[in-house]
């Protein structure tokens, strides 16, 4: 493949389709190079050799089931060693369809392993890297439910209200060091995730559903402004800054060493 002029990389892990695959389509055309992770490496390949053609970028492929442990850390490898890797794209990712109670356990196992452990130790590993290099970023792809979990499925919800906790400590811990990090909060997406969970959109009103090359380029116009958190959906950015504020005005008083009056 041919490599391009440039010695920026990104990682996009979920590649092989939906939020993934167009974050892979938009980078390349603002000419990064590429590092493409998911399971299905026809899938990628193919991706691969329409990216090359169309913008001459290099693309590379690692194929890696990121349920297992041993291909986290092969990816988390490439991540501490490869200094060209200037961004990360967390973007794999499952749901579950319907209640904790009706959740089997290896279903939930592999939620747990994909959206939280695979997700958390590559951001470790290009946190450690990004921040010795004082340079590049962190994207993690969450979800609106983080916001809302009281309406959506526990487990997955739970998974991605973990996700944007950790983006905004990160956030905390790295700014210092030069590193951008980046939680995208979508909102109901059209990507293979409904039909691989066993649910569908065919309920969900088409006015909620936004189409993935919206929500990408939406989302990267978030990263270039800088935004801590992206909800590409909402309207009006002051009631995310709001909410925020109102989180925050709790901190005096969470931590005293008797309790409130009302518990006296």
């Amino acid at each position: 493949m041919k490599a391009s002029s440039h010695a920026q990389t990104a990682l996009i892990t979920g590649a092989s389709s939906g939020i993934g695959a167009t974050y892979a389509r938009r980078l390349a055309a603002r000419g990064y190079d590429l590092l493409l992770v998911a399971r299905n490496e026809t899938r990628l390949r193919q991706l691969a050799d329409e990216l090359t053609a169309a913008h001459g970028v290099r693309v590379d492929l690692l194929s890696a089931d990121l349920e297992q442990h041993a291909d986290i850390e092969k990816v988390a490898a490439r991540l501490r060693s490869d200094e060209q890797i200037t961004l990360l794209v967390n973007s794999a990712g499952i749901a579950l369809n319907g209640s904790l109670a009706e959740a089997d356990l290896d279903s939930t196992h592999s939620l747990l392993q994909i959206n939280l452990l695979a997700l958390t130790m590559l951001a470790s590993a290009a946190a450690v890297r990004f921040s010795l290099g004082g340079g590049g970023a962190i994207i993690n792809i969450g979800s609106v439910v983080s916001l809302l979990p009281e309406r959506f499925n526990a487990i997955y919800s739970a998974s991605k209200a973990y996700v944007l906790s950790l983006s905004q400590s990160m956030h905390a811990e790295l700014a210092s060091h030069g590193v951008q990090v980046q939680v995208v909060l979508p909102g109901v997406t059209r990507t293979e995730i409904f039909e691989r969970s066993g649910s569908s959109l065919a309920q969900i009103p088409p006015g909620m559903v936004m189409e993935v090359e919206d929500l990408v380029d939406a989302a990267l116009r978030g990263f270039d402004q800088g935004e801590l958190v992206t909800i590409p959906s909402l309207p009006d950015s002051s009631e995310w800054h709001a909410l925020t504020q109102a989180r925050l005005q709790l901190a005096p008083n969470l931590s005293h060493n008797q309790p409130a009056a009302r518990y006296l």
